[in-house]
């Protein structure tokens, strides 16, 4: 029986990767120092895993930015836009490498970033790979064996993690018309065959591929993909220790398909489905072993020895001992590093000790990993381990702190009048434009400002009592008042109050509702150097108190111009936080959708004519399977309606949605009846708005005409090239204008820039269609 770990994160306990990469893009040090520190979150990585007791422990899963993009770099998918940057004198493959990820403004070049998407149903980011009909790959980066190397001289073996190839191949994009990405398999496969040639040669054991589509729908020819990779791969390496690895879903109608390729160990997520063990036990081949996914990879709750003890023992009456592997779902990239952090001595977890006791982060995954074979082989002194695991999880089902009978009884009673608005959009319509009186191509943002080390070090001064509310209310007035300002010299129509008083999107409301509890260092990655830290919903939810509308009222009193009331989604704040997995997550949002309801009415009551509702996560909530799609996606479109629906005709609902393909779901996203929606587009180059166009989606629409994730300042005509695309196939009354995303992690300087080239670029829309109307 083996202990095995995916993968761990790689952002180190306190956000060391974070802040090294931010200070080496701001030119504050040096690549040398940013490579230590990458070595140092390594070795703690490993040195952990191997004190606690994993046999199988991953390397190449640390990553300066995403682990989609140091594959393509490896395998040689560098985008033809990128070979000048390679060409650069004082360019080595780590500045490629981040050019390729935030695109690349200096030396007289100025290069777009790859398109960012997210990783099948989570809140991480990937970079998609990009390829040509032609394309050809090659061995480009010996990162894996760089670090695998790097794990032996500290004396412990790892299990290199490489994306399968069928599962890289369909996370990309075919930049070209007429092929299919699948088809480059022969292609890619001999530069598999030279990375595995040479982690041979440095007498490596096991090999981790990582293939969740296989938790997917898949058509004929991937399927045929699979067979004649994997066989290829085993064909060249007889002896290699492959294990195959798939999380997130059931492998449903690919189980047969799985268990016949010629691997020596499967992984399945048993937290997602539990119910696929039998069916995969019983078609197992008798050299194959099974890695059981038990313990939760991307949730924050304690597991429960005794459920996971089951499957275990199920596992062990079929393929005994020697084949059993025991493992988390997935990597532990999704969970926070480590609970022991939330009190170092110094300052408290904002946690109760009663909550706090039900969690476990991806160190405390990992010791459970352990705990449970110790347990599973009866071990001396490891029983108490499981009385105290049983108390907890026993604490937890009956503890007072979760169930509110009011708040039950209030989503019960939601009618279908509360998920309406009251009239059609094209009613609304004509109500909005009369009493908003906004010009052609209105421009706005999508909420956040940059969020300076000024304004962060209030916030921090503030939580440790150095300011008092009026001192730190005052500085946030200011704060707002120039924002303002700054929007009305600019020549923005719709304007934002710049939400300098929030932390987090999700983070935020959070705070303020009941049922949610926090942490003080539970941050994840959620894309390169960009780290959140999900509130966690312990409880039934509701509003206690407005929590937006007192900055809302400030900041329409500074001006004569509309000023949005900005809110996340239901469905939003449901995708961002870690979820309570003792009732339906259907349950969680429409207890949500009903607090935000309350805020609306609230806003709109406070004179606030433009409300956001963002959801920029209701894409991701989707379930991998295409047959699950109608149930999540009633719910969800059910908790946002409900959210929108109280307001009267002249109030404008927003929303906004980012890094989504909306092709499939384009009719749901039309049955959320928001009036506005703003969406990415900048990095696809208004691909994405083509779903609208076929369509004929009949509200209005904000297509981004930058992108905010990256620091390059795009020009006017870059701009208006793009709003010509989009005015090519959506009416000209249906657009708005505006960036990409909220505008909290860039800087000023680039900000004020981008925001005067974005409303120039607007005035030159509006000349060419009174031009237009003229002739």
């Amino acid at each position: 029986m083996l202990t095995n770990n995916l993968g761990y994160p790689r952002i180190g306990s306190n956000r060391e990767l974070k802040k090294a990469c931010e200070q080496y893009w701001s030119g504050k040090t040096t690549m040398a120092q940013l490579a230590q520190t990458g070595s140092e979150i390594r070795r703690k990585n490993w040195e952990l895993q191997s004190e606690a007791g994993i046999d199988l422990i991953p390397s190449n899963d640390f990553s300066f930015y995403d682990q989609v993009l140091d594959w393509s770099l490896t395998v040689g998918a560098i985008p033809k836009r990128y070979h000048e940057v390679i060409m650069g004198k004082s360019n080595g493959e780590l500045d490629l490498y981040f050019a390729m990820a935030r695109g690349y403004q200096k030396d007289g070049l100025d290069i777009t970033a790859m398109e960012m998407t997210k990783w099948f149903d989570t809140n991480y980011h990937y970079i998609v790979p990009e390829f040509v009909g032609d394309q050809q790959f090659k061995l480009f980066s010996t990162k894996i064996l760089d670090e695998y190397n790097e794990s032996k001289r500290l004396g412990i073996k790892t299990k290199p993690v490489i994306i399968g190839p069928i599962t890289y191949l369909l996370l990309g994009k075919e930049k070209e018309a007429d092929f299919d990405r699948i088809d480059l398999i022969k292609n890619l496969l001999p530069v598999y065959i030279d990375v595995l040639k040479k982690l041979e040669e440095q007498h490596v054991e096991w090999v981790q591929f990582d293939e969740p589509f296989l938790s997917l729908d898949l058509r004929e020819k991937d399927r045929a993909a699979y067979t004649y990779a994997y066989s290829e791969i085993r064909k060249a390496f007889p002896k290699l220790k492959i294990m195959l690895a798939t999380y997130f879903g059931s492998l449903k109608d690919n189980a047969s398909l799985a268990v016949s390729l010629p691997v020596t160990a499967l992984h399945i997520d048993l937290i997602r489905n539990p119910e696929q063990l039998e069916s995969i036990l019983a078609v197992l081949p008798d050299n194959v072993s099974l890695s059981v996914g038990v313990v939760d990879g991307r949730n924050i709750w304690k597991s429960e020895y005794q459920l996971a003890l089951q499957l275990l023992e199920v596992s062990l009456s079929y393929i005994g001992n020697n084949r059993l592997i025991i493992s988390p779902s997935c990597s532990l990239i999704h969970s926070p590093c480590d609970l022991d952090t939330e009190d170092d001595g110094t300052i408290l977890t904002p946690l109760s000790p009663e909550i706090r006791q039900w969690l476990a982060f991806a160190k405390q995954k990992v010791n459970e990993v352990v705990e449970l074979k110790q347990l599973l082989n009866n071990e001396k002194d490891i029983l108490p381990k499981l009385d105290e695991n049983i108390r907890c999880a026993e604490n937890r089902r009956s503890s007072t702190l979760i169930h509110k009978t009011e708040v039950k009884k209030r989503v019960a009673g939601i009618s279908q009048k509360d998920e309406n608005r009251l009239n059609s959009f094209s009613v609304r319509k004509d109500a909005q434009h009369k009493a908003l009186k906004l010009p052609q191509f209105p421009t706005t943002t999508i909420g956040s400002f940059p969020q300076t080390p000024e304004v962060r070090s209030w916030r921090s001064k503030y939580k440790k009592g150095d300011l008092t509310l009026a001192e730190y209310d005052a500085l946030l007035e200011k704060e707002t008042e120039e924002t303002i300002r700054f929007q009305e010299a600019c020549g923005i129509d719709v304007l934002v109050h710049g939400e300098f008083e929030r932390n987090d999107m999700v983070e935020y409301f959070g705070e303020q509702l009941a049922g949610f509890a926090f942490t003080r260092n539970g941050w994840v990655q959620s894309y390169g150097s960009r780290c959140v830290k999900p509130p966690v919903i312990y409880g039934d939810v509701y509003r206690p108190t407005p929590m937006t509308v007192r900055w809302a009222e400030y900041a329409q009193s500074l001006s004569s111009k509309w000023v949005k009331g900005m809110l996340t989604g239901p469905v939003t704040i449901l995708q961002w936080s870690f979820v309570r997995n003792d009732q339906p997550r259907s349950e969680t949002c429409t207890q949500i959708a009903l607090a935000i309801r309350d805020e609306v009415l609230d806003l709109e009551n406070a004179g606030i004519r433009i409300i956001q509702i963002d959801e920029p996560a209701i894409r991701e909530g989707l379930p991998l399977r295409k047959a699950d799609w109608d149930g999540y996606l009633q719910w969800a479109v059910r908790a946002f309606r409900i959210s929108a629906s109280g307001v009267g005709d002249e109030t404008q609902i927003h929303t906004h949605m980012c890094y989504s393909e909306f092709n499939d779901i384009i009719q749901n996203i039309a049955d959320m009846d928001a009036d506005v929606i703003t969406i990415e587009c900048s990095r696809s180059q208004m691909e994405l708005l083509d779903a609208f166009a076929d369509f004929k989606y009949p509200n209005e629409i904000g297509p981004g005409v930058y992108d905010i994730h990256s620091p390059r300042v795009p020009s006017k005509n870059e701009m208006v090239r793009l709003l010509e695309k989009a005015r090519s196939v959506i009416p000209a009354g249906q657009l708005w204008v505006n960036p990409d995303c909220g505008l909290k992690t860039r800087h000023w300087h680039e900000t004020k820039k981008a925001l005067t080239e974005m409303v120039a670029a607007a005035k030159v829309l509006r000349e060419y269609v009174e031009e237009a109307v003229t002739l």
